[in-house]
């Protein structure tokens, strides 16, 4: 039961994709901000359409810690979840991503479309110059700037080293880090087909200040921060 609803989960997504396309085809014209809103609307469909095939939701707190101006969130990275749903939970953003995802036939081209910083990994000197540059402009633009710090997903249970990029980008920036939580992978599993029910719990930080503190300094806080709270969802029983 679990695999035919996920299949349907999946066929409707990609439905939605091909669909979805050419009204981002049209939105490509139109300021960044409003692009990652046109966008938003297809994220929020796969959310409300995974609910509904899969028996999977979410419950966010500690939105009260988000500032009301642009600044860098550091999101734990377990899922494919977390790159939908973030469009649904926080205001108009860039990621920061993988060059390569664009190479994705329409939703390699929709994620073009949402003014992201696209970075070549490869080349790491010239993607972390790249992503002070770009992620800055974005900020005075008026978007927030979503990073994986882990640079890759995560099992349930472990935590990676943080790249400092995004803590780099904030003291560069003179904004806020926003470190954000959550439990995503222990139902929405990295190179697994099949979604499980459930309620995935998603804990927004405190804004760790960056005026007058060193980059690893902001960086070690939002590690540490993260990983606590990851201890913390981690124990809480699976809620369908």
């Amino acid at each position: 039961m679990i695999w035919l609803r996920s299949a349907a989960f999946f066929a409707g997504m990609c439905a939605a994709v091909v669909v979805y396309w050419p009204v981002v085809l049209l939105a490509w014209p139109l300021p960044p901000t409003t692009r990652s809103r046109v966008v938003g609307v297809w994220a929020h469909f796969v959310i409300w359409w995974l609910k509904m095939t899969c028996g999977l939701s979410h419950r966010v707190s500690g939105m009260e810690h988000l500032p009301s101006t642009p600044c860098v969130l550091l999101v734990k990275h377990q899922s494919a979840w977390e790159t939908i749903a973030c469009q649904t939970v926080f205001p108009p953003q860039a990621w920061v991503l993988k060059r390569e995802l664009f190479r994705i036939p329409l939703f390699g081209w929709a994620l073009a479309a949402t003014g992201p910083i696209a970075i070549d990994r490869a080349q790491a000197r010239k993607a972390l110059d790249q992503l002070i540059r770009q992620g800055r402009e974005i900020l005075r633009e008026g978007r927030y700037v979503v990073i994986f710090p882990e640079g890759t997903r995560t099992a349930p249970g472990s935590m990676g080293k943080f790249n400092p990029g995004g803590a780099m980008l904030a003291v560069e920036a003179g904004v806020p880090v926003v470190p954000v939580a959550h439990n995503a992978g222990t139902y929405w599993r990295r190179r697994e087909f099949q979604k499980r029910p459930g309620v995935i719990e998603v804990r927004v930080g405190p804004a760790i200040e960056t005026k007058g503190r060193k980059i690893r300094e902001v960086n070690d806080a939002a590690h540490e921060w993260i990983a606590d709270t990851m201890r913390e969802i981690e124990k809480l029983p699976s809620r369908a």
